[in-house]
């Protein structure tokens, strides 16, 4: 999407806020690096991830807050550092309204958006825990190595921490991975792509 003018420059470190649920937004977040996650949490204190926002995407939160005056009911977190602009409300309406391009990268990105729901409701709904959670330990791991809690882990996969927590020590019996202190490191990556692969 193009950068239009009256933006707000944002520069927040890793682990900073940007909303919370009930905060109002304060405009049209464009991110130029880093990495936003944005998660649901239950009155039971259960955390799920809905999605994150990269450079280039757009924030499902962030939009049906503008275009129908919603608070958030999600929090968004700074995953990484991260750099961007603020496009205010009034700026984001009238660019929506006179500039095509603009308007055409952001419904591209909002059918972008749309499909990784579906992606997440079909996980949720239609696949198995272990392919779930072996799909997460491949797509977030670096160099083979996952530095995250099991509580992260259940966030991650909608589930519960302890139900997490067997299910490693599973994988960790069959020689796929092998668990320290807050990292996992993954031994088998055949085995868990496998498992990865498996749809019941």
């Amino acid at each position: 999407m193009p950068t239009r003018s009256n933006a707000h420059p944002l520069r927040l470190p890793a682990g900073s806020v940007l909303f919370s649920p009930g905060q109002e937004c304060p405009g049209f977040v464009r991110l130029h690096s880093g990495s936003i996650r944005v998660s649901l949490t239950a009155e039971n204190g259960r955390e799920v991830v809905l999605y994150r926002v990269a450079p280039g995407g757009l924030c499902l939160q962030t939009f049906s807050c503008l275009i129908d005056g919603r608070r958030y009911s999600a929090e968004g977190r700074a995953e990484t550092d991260i750099e961007g602009e603020i496009v205010p409300h009034a700026a984001f309406q009238r660019n929506l309204a006179e500039d095509a391009a603009f308007r055409a990268g952001v419904f591209r990105a909002v059918a972008e958006r749309f499909s990784d729901y579906e992606q997440l409701v079909e996980e949720v709904a239609l696949t198995g825990f272990d392919a779930r959670l072996a799909r997460v330990l491949t797509r977030l791991a670096t160099n083979g190595v996952l530095q995250m809690t099991h509580e992260s882990l259940a966030a991650e996969t909608a589930s519960g921490r302890a139900f997490v927590s067997r299910r490693l020590a599973e994988f960790e019996r069959n020689g796929i991975i092998a668990r320290r202190r807050g990292e996992i490191e993954i031994l088998d990556f055949v085995g868990l792509e496998r498992i990865a692969q498996e749809t019941g």
